[in-house]
């Protein structure tokens, strides 16, 4: 494909690293074709394939249309405008928003700091759509994986109690990250929250789309958002939130607070294998089957 150039208020990077999600291999199966209307995507429709997946990615900025956005050879994360728009990070140049891409972390590896910003920046904004005080108490469901991971430790961070579900290979993981609680993960998770919490959490961060079957576990009045922007019953006032990531992807302050929070060691970056990038598909593959802990990344 040829090289593309930016546009007002865009840059160009040369991609070192690019993150594999599951919302790669949702785009990918069609998924999100049904899941999203189309008055929400750019220009009003999905786009038709061939079209170039991917979300997060980690490189050396090479083109700017406004020199006062980030510097010419500077290292950075960024976003994709989305794979909504068929344009994505799968490719050895992505033109973003500048208002998408910040300085990487000084910490990490390029294949590291390609993992986060997706998954943080998407359990960011379902923790924020939730909006549960210091000292609330809260559930994250599939806290060993990335998006339920990031959850646990920007709840920790918020002042939040956190219970969390796990199997029990990953319950040393989860307590690591945080977890105040950890149940076994499973069909009666909100049984077994409950048998925790009587009168039931705040609110629940569904990483791990239990959907419906989680509602039992929060307290009347509470709050729940789900990974996949499921919306269930409104019973006993319990109110659902869906909570769509590319409507933050812009939100640069966020973006940086994320990146100053991986410095910190705050956030923890997790790579469960690198792949040359004409290897994607095997990526998906394994993506799909399950059970990694950490994201598979693709390098360039």
């Amino acid at each position: 494909m040829p090289k593309p150039d930016v546009g007002p208020g865009q840059v160009r990077v040369r991609v070192l690293a690019s993150g594999v999600n599951p919302a790669d291999t949702a785009a990918r199966s069609g998924w999100m074709r049904a899941a999203y209307p189309p008055e929400t995507l750019p220009g009003g429709r999905y786009p038709d394939p061939p079209y170039i997946p991917g979300w997060d990615f980690s490189g050396v900025v090479d083109q700017v249309a406004d020199r006062d956005s980030v510097g010419l050879g500077e290292h950075v994360v960024g976003l994709a405008p989305t794979t909504m728009a068929g344009v994505g990070a799968y490719a050895e140049y992505v033109v973003t928003d500048a208002r998408s891409v910040v300085r990487a972390p000084s910490n990490a590896t390029a294949a590291a700091a390609s993992t986060f910003l997706m998954n943080a920046l998407t359990a960011y904004a379902m923790l924020e759509a939730i909006s549960i005080p210091a000292g609330g108490l809260i559930a994250v469901t599939g806290a060993a994986g990335a998006l339920g991971g990031y959850a646990v430790e920007l709840a920790k961070h918020q002042g939040l109690q956190v219970i969390a579900d796990a199997a029990e290979a990953d319950e040393p993981l989860v307590r690591r990250l945080g977890a105040d609680t950890v149940v076994r993960r499973g069909a009666d998770v909100a049984e077994r929250i409950r048998d925790v919490v009587a009168d039931g959490v705040d609110g629940v961060v569904d990483a791990a789309l239990y959907n419906d079957a989680i509602t039992p576990a929060i307290r009347d009045g509470g709050a729940v958002t789900s990974g996949r922007q499921h919306v269930g019953s409104n019973e006993r006032s319990i109110t659902w939130h869906k909570v769509f990531v590319n409507e933050h992807i812009t939100r640069t302050d966020v973006l940086r607070s994320l990146r100053d929070l991986v410095e910190a060691g705050i956030l923890t970056l997790r790579v469960a294998d690198m792949l040359p990038a004409e290897q994607a598909a095997d990526a998906h593959r394994r993506l799909e089957a399950g059970g990694l802990r950490g994201r598979l990344v693709l390098t360039w």
